[in-house]
């Protein structure tokens, strides 16, 4: 529901902020106060289309903004804030809770929040692929049989999908079965093995640097053999002549000759790391070539060798489906004549529910026209089913809403209506049906009631009540029979300000709402057109 609407510089509308509530939200006011511009509004933050004669006179901008309460929707605290803000060059800047968006982007999403019904208005009903939507909403029995209808066509459209894999004709079959061996023989001569790059890669860099490690070995065990070894050798000796005369001459000899013999070791180990040290130049090239042919297979089949082994083995499933390819899509075709069948079965069943289903919605809906003062028009629902067994994700039904307005005339779609007026009642009697499975949670009356009055007026009043059971309702309205059934009114007046006019909104008290309901209905504020209001407040429905 919309819990804020704020709106400014659009028409005669300077800053007005607007705090609606759930249920039946009444405007009423003066003529040409600003009512139509506050639906004008809420059609432009729905991505409707805009002039920049709306502009108010004198200003570079025109800003729309509202808050909405969207159970479920995921956002933070179910809130969401939607703006449109429209500068007199043309540009827009469109948010979505702070989020930048396009003007379709908007429109998309305000097109599951707000349904506009006015005398000219285009609603979410008359798109014709809605209509088997909301009969199937309606339909009671057609969930559980549409569930399996919808699992059996995804797998239905699967099957399509690998049917239709072009592998071409017979030469083109051999051409792909060439490429694809050709894949298979040069990832296989290459007798790839997982963790050889690394392996490579490791001797590459130590072949690389093997120079500088040699020279560096030599020069670590000359200094050892020339200098260290015979340096610790001379120093025991000299030691062991005198360690008689002192036990602690005799421990630094044991202390020595122990460094002495791991010096000699280390010696040793670092000439035998010199030695091996020696790569001849045709290991070196056959290392290159080798990493040079694992780079060239990555460039072709995978990041790293797995990748390459895990292609080879999708190849040659590749070759195997084409080589088999009659027996393959002989297996297809049967298994998608099994699940065809199968949802043959259910869309029959769909179709006769629907037929079933529609009979009674057709019912409802004509008794409500019949309550709108239209006693002459007829609805109806075209359930076309199709034999040629082109599914779709509803089955084989197109379905189609149609009304004839006179008689004598044939049903036409509800889009060829001529008449605003009786447009608005039939969408009216339609939304009052359908208002339980109906999932758009704000819908706006624009002075619907234009050209009707007595019954009619009354009934349209109750209709838009009931509607408002399961959806907020903002009605602007000219009729107190209507007026009298709010649950919130709101006088739209405008006062002159410093040589300007501007809309002022206000939420009546209910001796405010008599009033209003007394002014609207006689045209004077007296005790009859009071006591009158009073008798018209107590058929509000509660």
């Amino acid at each position: 529901m919309i819990n804020t609407l704020h709106i400014k510089n659009i028409g005669i509308i300077d800053d007005v902020t607007i705090n609606l509530n759930e249920g039946f939200n009444v405007l009423t006011g003066e003529t040409g106060a600003g009512k139509t511009l506050i639906i004008e509004s809420l059609q432009i933050l729905a991505g409707g289309r805009f002039s920049k004669e709306m502009i108010r006179k004198d200003e570079k901008n025109c800003f729309v903004e509202m808050s909405l309460y969207l159970p479920k929707s995921g956002f933070e605290d179910n809130t969401v804030i939607v703006s449109r803000e429209i500068n007199i060059n043309g540009k827009n800047i469109c948010k979505i809770n702070g989020r930048l968006s396009t003007v379709k982007e908007l429109r998309e999403f305000m097109s599951n929040i707000i349904d506009i019904h006015g005398q000219n208005e285009n609603q979410s009903i008359l798109n014709v692929n809605t209509h088997i939507e909301l009969l199937d909403e309606y339909s009671r029995n057609i969930k559980d049989v549409k569930i399996q209808y919808k699992n059996l066509y995804q797998d239905y459209l699967n099957i399509k999908l690998e049917l239709n894999k072009n592998f071409g004709d017979d030469k083109e079959r051999q051409r792909k079965l060439d490429l694809l061996n050709y894949q298979i023989k040069e990832i296989e001569d290459a007798k790839l093995k997982i963790g050889e790059e690394e392996e490579l890669e490791s001797k590459r860099q130590l072949m690389r640097s093997s120079e500088k490690i040699k020279i560096n070995l030599i020069e670590a065990e000359n200094q050892l053999n020339e200098n260290t070894i015979d340096s610790i050798n001379i120093a025991i000796k000299s030691l062991e002549k005198i360690e008689k005369y002192n036990e602690e001459y005799s421990k630094i000899v044991s202390r020595l000759k122990d460094c002495y013999y791991e010096i000699q070791e280390s010696a040793r180990d670092i000439s035998y790391y010199s030695e091996d040290m020696y790569f001849n130049e045709n290991e070196q090239e056959e290392i290159e070539e080798r990493i040079d042919i694992i780079n060239s297979l990555k460039r072709k089949y995978g990041n790293n060798i797995k990748e390459i082994l895990e292609y080879k083995n999708q190849v040659k499933k590749e070759i195997y489906e084409i080589e088999n390819m009659e027996e393959y899509i002989k297996s297809l075709k049967e298994k998608l004549e099994t699940t065809e069948n199968e949802m043959m079965k259910l869309s029959i069943n769909m179709n006769n529910i629907r037929k079933e289903m529609s009979e009674e919605l057709v019912n409802k809906i004509n008794k409500e026209l019949e309550e709108l003062e239209m006693k002459n028009a007829k609805f109806s629902i075209k359930i076309d089913f199709s034999n040629d067994r082109k599914f779709n994700s509803n089955g084989l039904d197109e379905v189609e809403f149609l009304i004839t307005t006179n008689v004598g005339e044939e049903a036409k779609p509800l889009v060829k209506i001529a008449s605003g007026g009786e447009m608005a009642r039939i969408m009216l009697a339609i939304k009052n049906v359908l208002a339980d499975v109906d999932k758009i949670p704000v819908i706006i009356f624009d002075e619907i009631d234009t050209g009707i009055s007595g019954i009619a007026a009354n009934s349209t009043g109750e209709k838009m009540k009931k509607i408002s059971k399961n959806h907020q309702v903002i009605c602007v309205t000219h009729l107190a029979s209507i007026a009298a059934k709010g649950d919130y009114n709101y006088y739209i007046s405008k006062q002159i300000e410093n040589n300007k006019t501007k809309t002022k909104v206000k939420l009546l008290n209910e001796e405010e709402v008599l009033k209003e309901i007394a002014r609207i209905s006689s045209g004077a504020i007296t005790d009859i057109s009071i006591n009158h209001a009073k008798e018209l407040r107590k058929t509000k429905i509660a």
